[in-house]
């Protein structure tokens, strides 16, 4: 059985454009596939894609940090990520602070309840990336990191 091509997906009758054209909707067309499994994971565990990653951050992190760094760190641009992390506060998820040194800042950190919902879902997700992705040779996913490096380092934020 042949694969279905990205042109049969997207149910496009003639050739693409460009070969820019068709990359770049290859890329969204996967994004999208991909985030698409990663949100019904995290359903499961009442959060969504950005309250996952500005838990991972705090975490990473390891200590309060301004509110504006997690949204700088972000995977997706979080317009709202005052919206997000009080999300995380209401869940017990995060806990935030107004700053002594600035009272424009708001400091952010991971509680210990947020630590265990990441800890739990630490080999789902790590599972999750194997069955999605396992099946591509290493060597392909290194050719593919460098290509979407090279693709994020020509586009001027």
């Amino acid at each position: 059985m042949a694969p279905i091509t990205l042109r049969q997906q997207l149910g496009k009758r003639g050739p693409f454009e460009s070969l820019e054209q068709e990359a770049m909707l290859s890329i969204l067309r996967t994004s999208d596939l991909l985030e698409n499994r990663l949100a019904r994971l995290l359903r499961d565990h009442d959060l969504t894609p950005s309250q996952y990653n500005a838990l991972r951050i705090m975490r990473g992190e390891g200590k309060p940090m301004p509110c504006l760094e997690v949204a700088q760190r972000m995977i997706q641009v979080a317009p709202a990520i005052t919206r997000v992390v009080d999300q995380l506060v209401a869940k017990g998820l995060a806990s935030k602070e107004q700053s002594l040194e600035d009272r424009r800042v708001y400091l952010v950190e991971i509680t210990k309840p947020g630590l265990r919902v990441l800890s739990k879902l630490d080999e789902p997700i790590q599972t999750m990336h194997q069955t999605l992705l396992g099946h591509v040779p290493k060597s392909e996913l290194k050719m593919l990191n460098a290509i979407l490096q090279a693709t994020r380092e020509g586009i001027a934020e």
